[in-house]
């Protein structure tokens, strides 16, 4: 959660600007950045915690879980040496200017072990003479079970197992592909790829190669975003590359070529995708699968090999200033090994598809005043940090006005996988569903409150709402559920709770408070947690999050996810309820008929039981974490999965077939996309197409492998069953019941 209002000084004179100006390709001292970065958490933080010993080695041990979470590079002496040397220390490194020297040593070392283990790997697989009938297994996740392995030989064994069950999957992983595509009369998509044991030797080297690439500005980095996270997991340090990433990732459009960029087995970098309307899309020259293997950047003659190069910086490479050219030495996809070199000019590429998009469901021979629902999609609560008028509230106002226009009746909200964002735009947001009011309240660390309001004279849309969350809907989307769960407004439905993230972070530029003459310009930002939100009921959604009125079976409800599995998470209170706002009880009266209808229509839905069934044999695996090195348990364990997904998909086929005629006499569905609220009338929607509306991306040869049906019309269980809530809401409220 960002205010986004940047904390800085006062205004440095002309003298100090012309200081700033000549010094600015100097390079950064992070020592100074650490620093004063250190007096920023003790000072700014919301918990105002002071540094200490006992703090020092919490440093310490965020640091290695951050860079070695699976514990598979250092062992315990090594732990123990690091411990020794820097647990009650770190502090001191950071105050006394001094951080380089312990994250350059830290760092050497876990290059070293890094180095150590994957050369071992390499040597494993070049020797070969892996059997895999042995009757052993392997933890499928070290990162809370495993203890660090106690020394070298216990760490050989661990990576000796590690490598022999990567290539058992791979190779089970080819065979299955093998199998599928002569079962489907198809040719096998992989029986051109390189031996298994090759392909993961490649792998090993990119790994290899991005450690090696590493600089000081990452190795700065890595221990400044440990110290910073230790406070609380959403208070973190972002060096200037980060902060690039992170205004375009509030934001909803870039400066560049418009390619969508994957990384291969073999070093090169991969076209997965391009922009409807980018520069890429209007060259024509640039394909999809393409192989990126060399970039000059500034178009000045000297290529790049950008072979084993880490993707954000190849990212890095390709970004740039508006009009400004660039070119790629470029492996054709249907022409592999000829290479050829395109120019290209960066250009503004909008972000269609992160954008505020809506739907309209008409639903045939529904009574009227109950036939038309509203679906709005946000993806996030997106605002232009570099001063753009592209924001998520004025977008959604729009779409908003044209279902008003198009006598919408009722809405669903969907927030699935939100992760947030600005504050303000969800304030102006939420105002137009509950009018004029508070909708969340802000706690500082002194305990003053302040509340902010919507100030919307009436509501833009009055009629009932449901609100589709999961355990990823975070921040921002938990500020609005609230909201609307408070007032009354809307009926949250979906996993059991939001992800429960309550707190607000503001971003710091660290380069404010270097030294006078300090170069400054990669000196990077402190986003640091500085308030907490409440609901308007005086409730946090720290930790416990928004819960649902009406639950649902969802994908995520099978996995740990959510605030409260996070280290140093902040602590769920409560502080007094507004006074100035009235919840409408008509849902709190509906409730139970709802719960009864919906439960009734889940326990009669084969997905969403599916769906159940999923979540409960995905629960078991992550308890028992336990992966087999025996390939004859494992084929078994696969063929049961197999049977029972091919005996899903063949009842599938045939009720979506039933169903896609059903939806044919029951909807019609119009998209109603920010190009869309204009149009004297709106298109009919059409998932296949639109979904290549703003982007055309590559198709996975294997995936294609994969039979199961589409759900019809493009509307997935979840949705479905928050289209019929809104309908039993729309049919109670014209009973008058």
């Amino acid at each position: 959660m960002h205010s986004f209002r940047w904390i800085r000084l006062t205004a440095f004179s002309a003298l100090a600007a012309a200081a700033i100006t000549s010094c600015a390709s100097a390079a950064t001292d992070f020592n100074q950045v650490g620093k004063q970065m250190s007096l920023l958490l003790q000072n700014f933080h919301f918990s105002r915690k002071e540094f200490s010993d006992e703090l020092s080695g919490k440093f310490l041990e965020t640091y290695l879980r951050k860079v070695d979470p699976n514990k598979i590079f250092f062992t315990q002496q090594d732990v123990d040496a690091l411990k020794k040397k820097y647990g009650r220390e770190l502090d001191d490194y950071l105050m006394s200017g001094q951080m380089m020297d312990a994250a350059q040593a830290m760092h050497a070392l876990y290059r070293q072990r890094a180095m150590q283990r994957i050369a071992y790997a390499r040597d494993l697989l070049k020797k070969g003479g892996f059997t895999f009938d042995k009757d052993r297994s392997i933890e499928r996740s070290r990162r809370k079970t495993a203890a660090w392995p106690k020394d070298e030989a216990e760490m050989q064994q661990v990576w000796k197992d590690m490598v022999e069950e990567q290539l058992l999957s791979e190779i089970l992983r080819r065979e299955t592909v093998a199998r599928l595509a002569k079962e489907q009369n198809k040719p096998d998509p992989l029986a051109n790829e390189k031996p298994a044991e090759e392909k993961l030797l490649m792998r090993y080297e990119r790994i290899q190669r991005n450690i090696q690439e590493t600089d000081l500005e990452d190795v700065a980095e890595t221990l400044l975003s440990a110290v910073a996270m230790t406070y609380d997991p959403h208070t973190d340090y972002m060096g200037a590359r980060q902060v690039d990433r992170f205004k375009i990732s509030m934001g909803t459009e870039l400066t560049g070529i418009g390619a969508l960029l994957g990384s291969e087995d073999d070093g090169s970098t991969k076209i997965t995708g391009i922009v409807v309307g980018g520069p890429a899309d209007k060259s024509g020259e640039l394909k999809l699968n393409d192989r990126i293997v060399a970039i000059d950047s500034n178009n000045s003659g000297e290529m790049v090999d950008i072979l084993f190069l880490k993707l954000d910086k190849v990212v890095d490479m390709i970004r740039g200033a508006e009009n400004t050219q660039m070119r790629l030495k470029v492996e054709p996809a249907d022409a592999p090994g000829q290479a050829k070199i395109i120019t290209l000019t960066r250009s503004k590429v909008p972000l269609k598809d992160e954008l505020a998009k809506g739907e309209i469901i008409e639903l045939t021979g529904a009574p009227e005043g109950q036939n038309r629902i509203g679906v709005l999609s946000l993806p996030s609560f997106y605002a232009d940090m570099e001063g753009g008028d592209r924001r998520c509230a004025k977008d959604v106002k729009k779409i908003l006005e044209r279902m008003n226009k198009e006598n919408v009746d009722g809405l669903v909200i969907d927030l699935r996988s939100n992760g947030g964002g600005s504050l303000e735009e969800v304030r102006l947001m939420t105002g137009f569903f509950t009018g004029n009011g508070p909708v969340v309240q802000i706690k500082d660390t002194r305990g003053n409150v302040d509340i902010k309001s919507a100030h919307n004279r009436q509501k833009l849309f009055n009629g009932p709402i449901v609100v589709l969350i999961n355990k990823l809907s975070a921040s921002a989307s938990e500020i609005l559920a609230a909201a609307l769960q408070d007032y009354g407004r809307a009926v949250i439905v979906g996993d059991d709770s939001t992800f429960g993230k309550g707190s607000v972070q503001q971003p710091v530029d660290i380069g404010q408070y270097l030294p006078f003459f300090a170069a400054r310009d990669r000196a990077g930002l402190l986003k640091v947690t500085t308030q907490k939100f409440y609901r308007v009921a005086g409730g946090s959604t720290q930790l416990k999050g928004v819960e649902s009125d009406i639950q649902l079976p969802t994908a995520t409800a099978a996995f740990e996810l959510g605030e409260d599995i996070l280290d140093y998470a902040m602590p769920y209170d409560q502080i007094t309820p507004c006074t100035n706002y009235k919840k409408d009880s008509s849902i709190t009266a509906m409730l139970p008929a709802l719960k009864e209808a919906s439960a009734k229509r889940v326990e009669k839905d084969r997905d969403l039981q599916i769906a159940r069934e999923d979540i409960a044999m995905m629960k078991q695996r992550i308890k028992d974490n336990k992966l087999s090195l025996n390939k004859k348990t494992r084929e078994q364990e696969n063929s049961t999965l197999e049977e029972r997904r091919k005996s899903i998909n063949k009842e599938r086929k045939g009720r979506f077939a039933e169903m896609a005629k059903e939806d044919a006499t029951k909807y019609k569905i119009y998209r109603l996309t920010l190009d869309d609220v204009n149009a004297r009338e709106l298109p009919l929607a059409d998932p296949d197409k639109d979904n290549e509306q703003f982007m055309h991306l590559a198709e996975d040869p294997t995936a294609e492998l994969d039979d199961s049906p589409e759900y019809p019309s493009g509307l997935d269980p979840e949705l479905r069953e928050g289209i019929n809530i809104v309908q039993d809401m729309l049919k109670l409220e014209s009973s008058g019941k």
